[in-house]
This record gives structure tokens, C-alpha cells and sequence, in this order.
């Protein structure tokens, strides 16, 4: 291996805040905005596929001026790729990572499994936690409309738990770091339409920590895949996978992004991992794949590491196939000012209270849905309404109506009825609507009257509208659209606070067909052997939504297909 590849730089620019933090940094791991361009329309490019597809570039090798021989290489350095590259290690392989960025990514801290040791722990007192393995498979499944590799998702299921026991007892050895269970499910007594499943577990931070802001859940594994002797190099971007005369995977070419800019060779005898984090910031790719979330997202600044869908491409050149619909994970959780609309590139802001199923109101006015359940759910009827932005409002009494809609997952303001902490306080989230009515997106009135008058909706329809609301939550029945009697709460003391809200662009989830050894598929379902997708590169596990009420089931079906896939690829098991 190059001599520039050392333990010693391994953390080279890796200053990333603590990811369990309550930072505007820290948050801004959740997601992403994109670049407030017109995407071109997708037509048949010269390489039979779409234009977003292109050809695989031809790369002169004269150009070539550097390489690096290993076994396993994993390209991204985020959710997938870090357990992908500790996993091989631990099989005993050489591993080398790369990332175009100087730092971790996009770590997801919220990890969906079902089984693990804590789980398993909390049923004594908490025998609502329980979950069925076959009710948990057939929800995704329902989910995604049948559009799934059902032994895909039988393989997180079945899997996942072991590897949050791994994970936990990785972040547990030095003491700065432990692994809490999220135990919630809301209210049973009063349950909504969707079930919730007890799947959430996050890393949270320690006494031991101290004031130790720049270490976090990232930091920790990163760290502990360098003492089981991989190595990372930072700021080299991954171009194309090359092959052998038989089609097998055997390096990659890839590029120096900080330096000269030369190209160099990665070879890896046992495997290469790709984790490059789907294509979000393709807007080509998004606008061809699923053009409705377009319509609805509203561009909001994050550090979400810029994915293009390069590994996708790369499968595909390869003769890979892809998931027949698009899918993505996007949040209700941004906003815009009063005289914008979502989907139109202007850049908003995030939104954190905007998931809380308070009124919501289409901009004439009405109200056009359940604003409980799934957001994803809630955002595809924001795509029936004008101009695909809905407006939230809200009174004085926010923060106790918050904590009654017992909400679960990373939209909970507050602890878990286990004990386990949330991802944000309300305390937080008051201090963020503070700077938003400051900077000119959320309103403040002291009347309805007047808050309608603010965010340029039809005053009589407004009021018409709150008045009937209230009433029904008088009444305890929403005999317009079913919210439960728990979540539907009188907006009656003022002042009022209203804002218009859109979609938070988190991550697609539609990618390259895979089999169960992480394999990508062509089109006879055959496997490409020598290369292995994991996270948002690979497909065959969402379809269209996302299933939110399994908490952390994207992070944990990355984190658990990358540690399979280092682990098959380090032992050659397949």
C-alpha cells in the first residue's frame, strides 16, 4: 500500500462535531439540501439507459499514476461503509476505505433493529415492546406495495439485532459512548392507524465523555476499525470499478480530489463495498426516478456528503438492474417564508417541530388530511394540494401538546417512557422557532385572524377551518379524518404560530438490485461477483415510502447488510 495511507492519517481532517450532539452541526447529519438548479428531463443517453447514466468513463492510463494494492475496499466512509470496513478487518482481511470527503458522513445514529440484547431486556416491564418478526417483515412489505426482495428484509429481521450487540459492545469499550433502546410505541390505549415497533437504539454520550465535542458515534467506530488495522484515505473519489476477463470486480479507479488531482488504482483481491449513499443530490436521477418528491422538497442546508449516485452508476455499467420505483426518506421538517412554495429551489430552512401532528392546512385553508402517522404519508398528501405546501399551526401551549402526542423515533421532544433519551429537548426546539420568527419564517399573532393574514391564506377559510377543529377536539372525535383522540388537541390559546412547511430531503432509498450476499444482480438475477452493495446504493428493501414507525430501519438495514457484506467479502464466503 501507498506509504500516504497511515494509521496516523486516518483521522486527518476527521474534526467532526459529536454526532449526538445538539448542535445545528450536529443535526445536519440527518440530511441535506441540494443545488437550487433546473434538472435537465431524462432521456435515453448513449449508453442504452437513461441520460443520467451516461457511459463509464475512459480513463487514459497515462493518467494512471499512483496504486494501491488490498483485499477489501469500501467506498464511503458513512452509515454502511465504516461496519463494512470494521467487519472485514475483523474477518481478517487488509481493508482500505475511501471517501471523497475529509470527514465521516451522514452517520445515522438512529439504528432499527429487532432482537438485540437491550431489546430483549426491556420486555419484563415493558412487554408492549415485544415485536412478532413476522408482523414487522409483512408491515415493510405492505409498506413498499409487495415491491421488495421479501428474503432481504427476513435478513434484517433475522440479523439486525446481533449486529447492535456488535455495535454496542464497539462503542461501550472505552466508556465514553452507551447504546440506549428507545423503548416507545406510543399510546396503546388510544393507538393510530399505523402501529409503531420498539426498533430505535442511538449511541449516547457518557459522563466519561466530558466536554468532548469532537467525539462521537462516527469518531468511535472509525476509531476502532483503525485498532483492528484498517485504514481510510480521505479525499479520493471513487470514478468506476474495473474487472477481469470474466466480469469479476477486481479494484477500482479512482481520484485524488485535494492534490494534483491524479488518478490512481485501487486493487482488492477479495472484494470492493460500495456505500456512496444513493443519488439524493443527483437531480437528473431525481427528477427521472421519482419526480413527486421533487415537488414537495424544499432545499435546507446539511452537511449529507453530496451523494451523486456514483456507485449506482457503477453497478449499473456493469450490468447491474435497478429497483422499478423510486423511494426516499423524506421528513416534514422544513419551511419556507410566506410568499414561497415548497419544490420550487429556493433555499428554507429546517423545521424540526414540523413533524408534531398539529392542525395543518392546505394554502386555502383547509384541512386536507390526518396529520398523525407516517410522515412520508402526510407529505404525499401535501402532493394533492396547491402548490405542494401545507401550512403547520400551533398555540402557546405547544410544548405540553407535544409531549401528550407521545411521538416516537427522532421526531420525540422528550425521554422515552424506558428512560431513554430523545434526540432533541423541546427546549431546543423552542430556541429554533425563536430564530425562525426572528429570520421571517414562522408567524406570531395574537389572533387567527391575523396569523392567516401573515402566512397569506383566506382569512374566513382559516378561521372557518381552526373553529371546526377545535370543536371536533371539544367533541374528542375527528370525524374528518380519524387523528386520535389523544393527538387531537384544541389550538386555543394564543398567541398562534403558523408556518409553511415542506419536505426535508433525508436520503433515497431505491437502489441497485441485490441478492442476500449483498451481490448486485443482472438482469437474469445473477450475481456480479467481487463487488457488494450496502445503504442507500442497493435496493430491494423500500419502494415509494418509507416505514418510519420501525424506527431507524434505513440505518439499521445499512448497517447490518455492511457488516454482512465485509464479512463475506473478507472470508470469501461468497
Amino acid at each position: 500500500m501507498s506509504s500516504n495511507v497511515t494509521r496516523r492519517s486516518f483521522f486527518k481532517g476527521a474534526g467532526l462535531a459529536a454526532l449526538g450532539g445538539l448542535s445545528a452541526a450536529a443535526l445536519s447529519g440527518c440530511g441535506h439540501g441540494y443545488a437550487a438548479a433546473e434538472p435537465t428531463n431524462p432521456s435515453t443517453g448513449d449508453f442504452g439507459g437513461p441520460s443520467w447514466l451516461g457511459a463509464p468513463p475512459v480513463i487514459d492510463e497515462a493518467d494512471i499514476t499512483e496504486t494501491i494494492d488490498t483485499e477489501v475496499l469500501v467506498v464511503g466512509m458513512g452509515t454502511g461503509g465504516i461496519p463494512a470496513m470494521i467487519s472485514a478487518a475483523e474477518n481478517g482481511a487488509k481493508v482500505l476505505g475511501i471517501d471523497r470527503q475529509g470527514t465521516p458522513h451522514n452517520v445515522r445514529e438512529d439504528i432499527g433493529a429487532i432482537d438485540s440484547r437491550l431489546q430483549q431486556a426491556s420486555f419484563d416491564e415493558f412487554p408492549e415492546f415485544r415485536i412478532e418478526k413476522k408482523e414487522a417483515v409483512e408491515d415493510i412489505v405492505r409498506y413498499a406495495n409487495g415491491f421488495v426482495n421479501y428474503d432481504l428484509v427476513k435478513l434484517w429481521a433475522d440479523e439486525s439485532g446481533a449486529m447492535v450487540d456488535w455495535l454496542t459492545d464497539i462503542i461501550q469499550r472505552d466508556g465514553k459512548l452507551v447504546m440506549e433502546f428507545e423503548g416507545g410505541v406510543g399510546d396503546t390505549s388510544d393507538p393510530g392507524r399505523d402501529k409503531a415497533f420498539a426498533t430505535g437504539h442511538s449511541p449516547q454520550p457518557t459522563d466519561a465523555l466530558g466536554e468532548d465535542e469532537e467525539w462521537g458515534f462516527a469518531e468511535s467506530i472509525l476509531a476502532y476499525a483503525a485498532e483492528q488495522g484498517a485504514e481510510v484515505r480521505w479525499y479520493t473519489e471513487f470514478i468506476k470499478c474495473e474487472t477481469d476477463e470474466v466480469g469479476r470486480v477486481t479494484g477500482v479507479i479512482a481520484r485524488d480530489v485535494q492534490g494534483d488531482r491524479h488518478y490512481l488504482r485501487i486493487n482488492a483481491s477479495r472484494g470492493v463495498i460500495l456505500s456512496t449513499g444513493g443519488y439524493g443530490n443527483n437531480l437528473e436521477m431525481m427528477e427521472d426516478r421519482q419526480a413527486w418528491n421533487q415537488k414537495i422538497r424544499i432545499a435546507a442546508p446539511g452537511s449529507g456528503g453530496n451523494p451523486t449516485g456514483s456507485g449506482i452508476k457503477a453497478a449499473l455499467w456493469l450490468g447491474a438492474t435497478m429497483d422499478p420505483l423510486g423511494a426516499a426518506c423524506t421528513f416534514n421538517r422544513a419551511c419556507v417564508k410566506p410568499d414561497q412554495y415548497a419544490g420550487d429551489g429556493v433555499l428554507g430552512r429546517w423545521f424540526w417541530f414540523g413533524e408534531q401532528p398539529f392542525l395543518k392546512l392546505n394554502l386555502k385553508g383547509e384541512r386536507f388530511c390526518n396529520e398523525s402517522g407516517p410522515y412520508d404519508y402526510m407529505l404525499h398528501s401535501t402532493i394533492m394540494q396547491p402548490h405542494q405546501t401545507y401550512v403547520d399551526i400551533w398555540d402557546a401551549n405547544h410544548a405540553a401538546q407535544a409531549e401528550a402526542f407521545d411521538e416516537v423515533g427522532c421526531c420525540r421532544l422528550f425521554p422515552f417512557p424506558n428512560g431513554a433519551k430523545n434526540n432533541i429537548p423541546m427546549q431546543v426546539v423552542d430556541g429554533m422557532i425563536e430564530k425562525l420568527i426572528e429570520d421571517g419564517y414562522v408567524q406570531k399573532a395574537d389572533t387567527m385572524e391575523e396569523l392567516a393574514e401573515k402566512l397569506n391564506l383566506p382569512v374566513e377559510t382559516t378561521v372557518a377551518s381552526w373553529k371546526h377543529y377545535n370543536e371536533m377536539a371539544a367533541a374528542g372525535e375527528d370525524t374528518d379524518y380519524y387523528k386520535e383522540k389523544h393527538r387531537l388537541m384544541a389550538i386555543d390559546t394564543p398567541p398562534f404560530y403558523g408556518v409553511r412547511t415542506g419536505a426535508w430531503f433525508l436520503a433515497t432509498l431505491d437502489g441497485v438490485t441485490i441478492d442476500t450476499n449483498m451481490h448486485p444482480c443482472d438482469e437474469n438475477g445473477d450475481p456480479i461477483e467481487g463487488l457488494y452493495l450496502t445503504g442507500n446504493d442497493s435496493g430491494g428493501f423500500f419502494s415509494v415510502s418509507y416505514p418510519n414507525l420501525l424506527t431507524g430501519l434505513a440505518c439499521g438495514r445499512t448497517m447490518t447488510f455492511g457488516r454482512r457484506a465485509g464479512m463475506l467479502a473478507a472470508t470469501g464466503q461468497a
